[in-house]
């Protein structure tokens, strides 16, 4: 019974829950006994929360019982990225400067999720402060991929990506600043969505790049993805970049999208989003799936984005400057790690200079200087200033080609997960993984991945949709169907396609 409840849907098992088939506490216990088995490979859990998740199913199941009306989610297991706060629960955005740290609040996220009565299974592991594109640069070790436990699972958010592709969790939370909620789900199977820019309240998230951050949830399917997306957008008086739209009627564009209908919509190609530098593989997946959305109705056009080519140099800018700014409190002064000079006066700089060696990782400091150099005097204008006006520039090319098409596509990732350790040595290398992502960030508008298929090497790849600002439900209808044509023609879900992960037990 438990290995069936762990892979069925949430709103399966929302319906499920509904009915009264089976209990929050079972559901829940199967998927604590599913990463009890699995995650000492996987390594998707930084902290695994048994007894308040138990606790607060228990609490749904009673108001349940009672006749109470509930959330329709609620009942679901969900994870949560280490670099959201939760109360009570550690929050360590995967570095060593904030180990054992337990916050004294909620991320306004967070909040929805416990009102709507989602047991939260645990933190998903990272790359430290949301820095990386493999989950390497976590201080607390690797994340796996669960298609071949030799490959990285994407990053930033690995562990989210990595927790709901192995069925540890039917739902997550990820933070995407440059790709890091849809390059993981491209590279494990799963599904995942970085949501209009301030449309998800980002108080309570730690800030890497505060005008690129954004949250969103990752799933095994389209309609998932969209129930958690409702539940945890709207405006945050929290959050002074919170937009006031409501929330559009995204289950409803994923129901209208899996009935297979596209006509009258108009999809853009973009050109600089493939070619060189793509695998094969991921390419050949990618015009498969442009095949399937016009066989559903839908005309395919090629749009040009000339200043996307700039976009990967702008974004290793901008992200630097901001995150200098930012990590600049971690000073081991008001909380985290505080490490002493071992020899010397005990200064507040020197404490600060320890602290910060210890306590942050090689990438986090690579960016910290980075940043801080782009924003020093003399260099500001030529660096950190003209990376906005790329910046703007990419938002005009968005601009553009809305006012051609409703939506624009592109393969989510150049490539497939490559092996852990294979890009350690050249972070160059490791931020190409980005430049398909990227442009998404830069302008503030919303992208999705959705599975499209293996690549030549038996690996996921991901096929992204892109809509303009406050758009989200776009995203959905496309997505669901392309994700039901493909489940036609695989006969179920990619993960069905993933080799079993062997069990301790």
């Amino acid at each position: 019974m438990s290995a069936d409840l762990v892979r069925l849907s949430a709103a399966t098992l929302s319906q499920a829950l509904a009915r009264g088939d089976v209990s929050s506490v079972e559901v829940t216990r199967a998927h604590l006994d599913r990463i009890a088995a699995v995650d000492g490979d996987v390594h998707a859990y930084l902290h695994v929360s048994d007894e308040q998740a138990l606790a607060t199913a228990a609490g749904v199941d009673k108001a349940r019982a009672a006749g109470e009306d509930l959330h329709p989610l609620a009942g679901v297991p969900i994870a949560v990225k280490d670099v959201v706060v939760t109360r009570g629960l550690p929050t360590t955005a995967g570095s060593k400067i904030l180990e054992g740290w337990v916050p004294p609040y909620d991320a306004t996220l967070v909040s929805r999720l416990k009102a709507a009565g989602l047991p939260i299974l645990g933190k998903t592991n990272m790359d430290e402060f949301a820095m990386g594109s493999s989950t390497e640069h976590s201080a607390y070790g690797n994340t796996h991929n669960p298609w071949d436990l030799t490959r990285i699972p994407g990053g930033s958010g690995g562990g989210s990506a990595a927790a709901v592709g192995a069925y540890e969790a039917p739902l997550a939370i990820g933070t995407d600043t440059g790709g890091s909620i849809r390059q993981p789900a491209a590279v494990t199977g799963t599904v995942g969505v970085k949501p209009t820019y301030g449309s998800v309240s980002r108080y309570g998230l730690i800030a890497l790049a505060s005008s690129l951050d954004q949250a969103g949830p990752v799933t095994r399917t389209v309609l998932d993805a969209a129930l958690l997306h409702e539940l945890i957008g709207g405006h945050d008086p929290l959050d002074s970049t919170s937009l006031t739209d409501p929330v559009p009627d995204l289950v409803g564009a994923a129901r209208l999208g899996a009935a297979g209908d596209l006509s009258g919509v108009r999809i853009g190609v973009v050109r600089e989003l493939g070619g060189e530098g793509y695998q094969p593989g991921v390419l050949a997946r990618f015009t498969e799936s442009l095949e399937l959305l016009q066989a559903a109705g839908a005309e395919v056009v090629e749009v040009s984005c000339p200043h996307f080519d700039y976009a990967l140099a702008a974004y290793y800018l901008i992200l630097p400057a901001e995150a200098s700014s930012n990590l600049a409190k971690f000073d081991g002064m008001r909380f985290g790690l505080r490490v002493e000079p071992s020899e010397g006066p005990v200064t507040a700089e020197r404490v600060m200079a320890a602290t910060r060696g210890a306590g942050f990782g090689d990438e986090v400091k690579r960016r910290i200087i980075l940043g801080t150099y782009a924003l020093s005097a003399g260099y500001y204008d030529a660096y950190y200033g003209s990376a906005q006006k790329v910046r703007t520039l990419i938002q005009r090319d968005f601009a553009a080609a809305f006012a051609q098409v409703d939506v624009l596509v592109s393969p989510t990732a150049p490539t497939t997960a490559f092996r852990l350790g294979e890009k350690l040595d050249d972070p160059l290398a490791m931020y190409l993984n980005d430049v398909a992502t990227i442009p998404v960030n830069l302008a503030g508008v919303p992208g999705i991945s959705v599975p499209s298929g293996l690549s030549d090497d038996g690996l996921p790849v991901g096929f992204q949709v892109i809509a303009p600002a406050r758009a989200d439900d776009r995203l959905y209808r496309i997505g669901a169907a392309l994700e039901a044509a493909l489940e036609e023609r695989w006969g179920g879900p990619l993960l069905e396609q993933a080799p079993e992960l062997e069990t301790n037990r």
